[in-house]
Parts: structure tokens; sequence; C-alpha cells
């Protein structure tokens, strides 16, 4: 009468705030007398706290053994406290649990099915291999059991033990079968839940359960396990495709007549994994029935439904994607969801719906993501992870994967693509320079349509002082400025005037800009300047002359900032560009242009322009530059005689080799050829020689072949036929 019961140690601890450490290590102590007592009681009521305190995170592993004895207990009471204990103690390497074999065959065959439940939900907890190898005939012959509440605990602990000794679902595999009849609704659903998993690894197994299940599908009206016999022949369709065909008619009515939306969505979801859209007749009324109950999903406050629709809508939208786009303003509208998983869902329905019609409100709802707090008061209340560079990211990318896809074939105006694409620069909030960049000189080159709106474009962007302020910051998308100055270079016959890009070009500022960049920007100098210069020489005088001499001696000056980077390629190119501007000053100041008059004998002076003018602008312009198909390389036919795997040169002997290679990186004296940002061919000096022009490249006669997949085929004669 004075040992503190379960409820006395509960009290004391919540008395002993302060001090509960101390409290219950005195109680441990005393644990620790009680547990070796005779008394089963006293030993019992041991392991109860024992219990209690292990759930607050001490270890009772001590006390295995003692368990174990509380566990044969004859006392009921007595005998669940030992396996309450044991489930929350045992381990797989805990030595007493070859002690308890004996003690579980005995429990299993007692006359009280309260006792048979307590092992089987013990032996559920701590079985091991070896258990499972010892039990497993015991347990496969209570599959019989006159009572049902044992039958259905059996076939659930089966599944433990076929996890552990898999051998065992061979030998028992016969009899759970049986069970699939069983008169008892509770032991047929423990079944189909058992079959259910043991199908996820491979369902082929189960291919011969089909009559037997399918007749439960047309007799059951249990919602749950209804559930999983359609899960199981969602797995067992794509397998056996005669399936699909007899299961269309009690799915179809399961989704037009069921209320409970778990239901309804594993029956949609089942059509649409077992291909039942894609095949038959009346795979359009099917289709168009399973997206109008999806519609009660995506209009339901609960999120998790809301987020299974978005989910089932995503997998019909390949196939039909006119009836998913039915519902567009609801899809639109859970893109402001406050749920970021709900939100990503609803961007691939976005992305796979966009046509020629809705891009561009599509793409417009989209970067009002990008300014939460420029929107209407509804967008404004978004939260703050639409401010994340991961979400803005994922959004940028989105929108530049709708509008290139296909090759462009949903955008009808590129001019308003350029406009976004120059929009995206300021408001991204990220670093998608690249990304940007890349788009921009890919249409620009593409679509001449839209060359001169790009030119003017970018020519805004250049003269953007804020750029260049910011270009130190990643998320400023400095590096669009490549793609500026790249375009206004190689297509500035559509400049109104050319000598304000070429102050754009040397402004001060833009030796902060990568090196990458400065070397386009140089390029981009010569380009311009070549241009201009020949256009002078139409309407050649005095005046141009002068004006010519001018801004030369100006561009050789500010073209000497770029002469003291650290990068190389920058570094020469400027040196390159100034030596042709003092070329170019000294021939202009140095040289008149006169012709002998033959009438007169004299020599007078003309109007024509200098020579080194006429022949800077063919080193730019002689070709047109026009895009190259992908495989266009595999077209060009390789010439007779020629064998591209022979050596050029017999290689050097592997010792010569090595040797000349360590010369080759400590010196720097290799020169590999390669092609710089501009479309120069170059060699590692970085000395531009020549313009690289690709000529236009036919599009057509682009076969892929794909290998067949053969599929394995399984009959089951009397059911499928």
């Amino acid at each position: 009468m004075f040992e503190k019961s379960l409820t006395d140690l509960i009290r004391g601890i919540r008395a002993n705030k302060k001090n509960e450490q101390k409290y219950i290590a005195a109680c441990l102590q005393e644990i620790h007398q009680e547990i070796k007592s005779n008394d089963p009681d006293i030993k019992a009521q041991a392991v109860s706290k024992l219990s209690y305190l292990q759930m607050i995170g001490y270890d009772m592993s001590w006390a295995s053994f003692h368990v174990v004895e509380v566990m044969s207990s004859p006392k009921f009471s007595q005998k669940l406290t030992g396996y309450l204990a044991a489930t929350q103690s045992f381990r797989q390497d805990t030595d007493v649990l070859m002690l308890t074999t004996n003690l579980l065959k005995k429990d299993l065959a007692s006359g009280n099915h309260l006792e048979v439940g307590i092992a089987l939900n013990g032996l559920s907890h701590i079985v091991t291999p070896d258990l499972a190898r010892d039990l497993c005939q015991d347990l496969v012959s209570m599959l019989s059991h006159s009572r049902p509440y044992v039958r259905k605990k059996v076939v659930l602990v089966l599944y433990k033990l076929f996890l552990k000794f898999p051998e065992a679902l061979r030998l028992s595999f016969p009899r759970l079968k049986e069970r699939l009849d069983d008169s008892d609704p509770s032991v047929i659903c423990a079944v189909v839940n058992v079959i259910c998993e043991l199908a996820r690894k491979n369902p082929k197994n189960y291919l011969s359960l089909a009559p037997q299940l399918f007749k439960l599908l047309n007799t059951s009206s249990n919602n749950w396990m209804l559930i999983k016999i359609i899960k199981l022949f969602g797995a067992l369709t794509p397998l056996e495709p005669r399936l699909a065909k007899k299961l269309l008619p009690p799915i179809t009515q399961q989704i037009q007549t069921t209320s409970a939306m778990s239901l309804l969505y594993e029956c949609i979801h089942t059509v649409i994994i077992g291909e039942m859209l894609t095949s038959g007749g009346n795979s359009d009324a099917l289709a168009a029935m399973c997206v109008s109950k999806l519609k009660i999903f995506l209009e339901d406050p609960d999120q998790n439904l809301k987020y299974v629709g978005l989910l089932a809508l995503s997998k019909i939208l390949p196939a039909y994607p006119k009836l998913v786009a039915e519902n567009r303003d609801i899809i639109l509208k859970c893109i402001d969801d406050h749920d970021i998983s709900i939100r990503l869902r609803a961007l691939d329905l976005v992305v796979g719906m966009v046509n020629k019609k809705n891009l561009t409100d599509i793409v417009k709802r989209l970067m009002s993501h990008l300014l939460p707090s420029n929107n209407n008061n509804e967008s404004s209340t978004l939260p703050s992870t639409l401010l994340e560079p991961a979400y803005r990211a994922d959004i940028i990318n989105r929108i530049i994967f709708i509008c290139s896809q296909n090759s462009y074939s949903n955008i009808l105006n590129f001019e308003w693509y350029i406009a976004v694409l120059v929009d995206l620069t300021y408001v991204a909030g990220v670093n998608v320079g690249e990304l940007l960049t890349t788009q921009i000189m890919d249409v620009g080159v593409r679509v001449k349509s839209v060359r001169q709106y790009c030119v003017k474009a970018m020519q805004r962007l250049l003269s953007d002082s804020s750029l260049l302020e910011n270009c130190q910051f990643p998320e400023s998308n400095s590096e669009v400025l490549y793609a500026a100055a790249w375009i206004t270079g190689e297509f500035c016959s559509y400049l109104e005037t050319p000598t304000d890009a070429i102050g754009y070009f040397v402004q001060p500022g833009v030796t902060k800009l990568p090196h990458n960049v400065q070397a386009v920007y140089i390029q981009s100098v010569l380009k311009v300047y070549a241009y201009w210069a020949n256009s002078l020489s139409y309407n050649w005088d005095e005046d141009s002359k002068q004006e010519l001499l001018r801004f030369t001696e100006m561009i050789k000056d500010k073209i000497s900032m770029f002469c003291s980077s650290t990068d190389l390629e920058v570094q020469e190119r400027a040196y390159n560009a100034r030596e042709i501007f003092s070329i170019i000053h000294q021939n202009l100041s140095t040289t008149h242009e006169t012709t002998f008059d033959v009438e007169n004998n004299i020599y007078s002076s003309t109007n024509k322009s200098p020579s080194i003018i006429s022949e800077l602008y063919p080193l730019f312009f002689s070709y047109e530059l026009n895009p190259v198909a992908p495989k266009a390389q595999k077209k060009v036919p390789v010439p007779e005689g020629l064998d591209l795997d022979a050596w050029i040169n017999e290689p050097l002997p592997e010792s010569e080799n090595s040797e000349s290679e360590e010369e080759e990186e400590s010196y720097g004296y290799g020169y590999t050829q390669k092609f710089g940002g501009s479309g120069d061919l170059i060699f590692s000096s970085g000395t531009a020689i020549g313009r690289r022009r690709d000529r236009k490249s036919s599009k057509k006669g682009y076969n892929s072949e794909e290998d067949e997949e053969t599929k394995e085929k399984v009959t089951i004669n009397s059911f499928c036929i």
C-alpha cells in the first residue's frame, strides 16, 4: 500500500517541476527495487511506470527480461502491461526476443480471443526474421479461426511477417487468397489492404486476383475498401490492357453516383493511369465527366482537395487540353493561393494550356507576381513567398518557356515579346540575365521583322545608367547589356543616330561591367563606326571629313580605358580597336584624294571619301547573319577521301607528349581555335582574324527515329475474355 502507482508517479512529476530530474531519479531507484519483487502485481506496476518514463525519454532497455516476465503473467491486465512495454522498448537486436517464441506460441493458441489479439498486436511490433520464420505456420493456420476478430488481426500481422521473411508470402498466399471470400467484411477489407500494399512493389504477381476483386468492386458498399480495390486495379490495368474495358462501367457508375470525395478522386485517378481516356469510343464523354467532377475539387475550400484536383487535371491536360482550358478562370485563381504547393500545381496547368489567344493574358498574370506590391488589393495580400528568389526564378523560367516553346509558335507579336523580356530585366529581382540574353539574341536573329524595334529597345537599355550603377549586383541582370550591345552592333543599320550608340559603348562606368560584356562593347563600337563612316562616304565633303576626324579621335581616346583591363580578351580587343582608329585618323589627316585633269594638265581635289572607310565596312557586313538549324552540320556531306578519325600528325611518344603538354600549360604557347562571343573567329591570344557567317539552312527533313519498346502481355483467360 506504500508503493507509488502510475498515477502517483505522474502527479509527483507535475508537482516537482523545478526538481523534476531529481524526483525521477529517486523514482527510478524505487522501480529498480520493485521490478525485482516476487509479487507479480508490484512487478507489473513497476513496468507500467517504466513505460511511462520511456515515453518521456528515459531508457528502459535494462528491464527487458522483467518485461518478458510480465508478458508471461496469467492475468490479462498484467499481460497487457507487458506487451505494451515490449512494443515500446524492444528493438530488433534485443537479446531476450529469443525467449518470446514459445510465449507467443502459447498466447496465440489461447482460448481467450482477447489474449490472442494482444499477442498478435505485440508480434506486429517486435517481429524479427527469426520470429517470422518460427511463427509463420502458426499464423497461417489461424486464418481459419472461428472468430473474425482473430482472422482480421492475423491477416494484418502477416503483412509484417512478409516484410521480414518474404518466403512466408509464397507459403501463405493460397490461404490468404481464400480470405477474399470471407463471410466477414472486416476480414475482406484487411486482405484487400494487405494485397494493395504488397502490389506496390510488383503488381504483376496479383493479376490472378482480378476476378475476385472485380466481384468486390460491384458488391461492396465500403468506401474505404473500394478505394483500395480501385487503387489496386489502377496498378494492374497497365499490365493487362483488357482490364480497362472491363472496369469502365463500374468505375463510371462510381464517378456518377458517389458522394465520397476520396473515392471519387481514386476513380478518376484510376481512369487516368489506366489509359481509359485514350482508348475506347466513349473516352471523350468520360474525360468531360472527369473534368467536370474535378471542378468541384477546385471550388472546394479544403486545400487538400484543391491540390489533388489540380494534380489530376495536370494528368488529363496532355490528352484533353481544351477541356482543361474551360476551367481557366478557376485555375488562374489558384495561382494567387497562399499555399505554395497549390500555386505551383496551378502554374503547371497554366503552362500546359497556353495557346495563341491566351498567351498575353497569362504572361501578364504571371508577371504580376513579380510585383505584388503594385497589384490590386486582392494580389497585394499575397504571402511573402512571392518575394523568394526561387519562386521568382521559377515564374520567369515558366514565362520564357511558354513563349519560346515550339519555336515561338504561340507568339503573334514579337515586339510584345521583346518588350516582355526588357520588362523582366527590371522586375525579375533574381539573376536571370543569361536566360534573357539568350532569348533576346535568338529572337533578334530569327525574326527579321522585329529587328528594328529590337534595336530601339536595346538602345534604351544601353542608355539606362541604373544598369551600369547596379552592375555589381547579380539581381540587376546587367548581363542583358551583352545582348543589347550585340544586337545594336549587328543590326546597326536600324539605328537613327549611330553616334549616340557609340557614345553609350564608351560612356564612363562601362568598365565595371562583366568582362564578356565589355568585349562585345568594343566589337560593337567597331561595327557601328564602320556603318556610320560608310554612310558618310555617300555625301562626302569637308564637313563630313572634319566630323569623322573629331569623332574618330574621341573614340580613340575613350577606347583606351579598356586597355588597362585585367581580362586579356578585353585588353587585346581594346588595343586592336584603338590601333584601327589611330590608322583611320592618321589616314584622314594626311591623305587627300585627287584626280588628274587631262585637258588642263593639272591635279584637282575630289569629293571622294578615303578608301580606308570603304575597306572597313566589308569586314563586318559582307554577308547577312542568318539562323542555322541545330542539326544543319549533320547534313553537310563529308568530302570523299577525308577520314575524320585519322591523325593529322602521328602522336608523340607518351613521355615526350607529357613533357610537351606540361610545357604548353606552363608557357601557354598552344593556339586553341574558338569562336568569340561576338561571332569572331579568334585564337587563344584573342586576335580576331575574320567574321564567321553561316548560310541559312533548310529546317526540313529532320525525322527522328524512336525505338519501340516491347511490353509483356499477361492474360487472365476466364476474366478478361
